[in-house]
C-alpha cells in the first residue's frame, strides 16, 4: 500500500518531524529511506563586504533504507527571534541537476550538494539567534515519499 510522507515541516521547531527522528533519518522496513547532514553545523556565514554574508554549507543526503530515491525538494527556511522568517529557498530536482548533482541516489548510496546563499543581514544581533531549518523529500523506486529534516544554526 502506498503511502503519503508522515512529515509536518514546523518553523523553528529542534525536534524532527512525525516519522523521522531527531537525526534527520526517515526509516521503514522495504522503503526507500533517507538522512541528511549539514556540514558545517553551525554554518559560519563570512561576510562579503558591507551587510552581505555568504553561508556556505554542503547538504548531505544519504539512502538508509537500500532502494533507490530520487531527491524532489531540498529546502531551507532561516528563522530568527520570535520566529520571524529572515529567508526562505527551494531547489527541486530541475534545479539540483542544473547545479550539476544528480538527485537520484542508488541504493545506500549518497549525494553532497554545496549550496552557497547570499544574504544581507542589517543587524549583527540576529546571528546570536538564527536557526535553519533544512527539509529534504525524496521518493523511492517504487513511488513511495519519504522526508527527512534537520536544524543547524548559523554564526558569524
Amino acid at each position: 500500500m502506498r503511502h503519503p510522507a508522515l512529515a509536518l515541516f514546523l518553523l523553528l521547531s529542534l525536534a524532527a518531524c512525525s516519522g523521522s527522528s531527531s537525526d534527520g533519518i526517515t526509516s521503514v522496513p522495504g522503503r526507500g529511506a533517507i538522512s541528511i547532514q549539514v556540514v558545517p553545523n553551525p554554518i559560519v556565514a563570512t561576510k562579503v563586504s558591507g551587510e552581505t554574508y555568504d553561508f556556505p554549507f554542503e547538504v548531505v543526503v544519504r539512502e538508509t533504507g537500500g532502494r533507490p530515491v530520487t531527491v524532489t525538494n531540498v529546502s531551507v527556511a532561516v528563522n530568527g527571534p520570535l520566529g520571524l522568517n529572515l529567508y526562505e529557498e527551494n531547489w527541486d530536482a530541475a534545479r539540483i541537476r542544473s547545479m550539476g548533482y544528480n538527485p537520484s541516489l542508488a541504493a545506500n548510496s549518497e549525494l553532497r550538494m554545496r549550496i552557497t546563499p547570499r544574504k544581507e543581514v542589517p543587524d549583527d544581533r540576529l546571528f546570536s539567534s538564527v536557526v535553519a531549518e533544512l527539509r529534504v523529500d525524496a521518493v523511492d523506486d517504487g513511488g513511495v515519499s519519504t522526508t527527512a529534516t534537520t536544524s543547524v544554526t548559523v554564526r558569524r
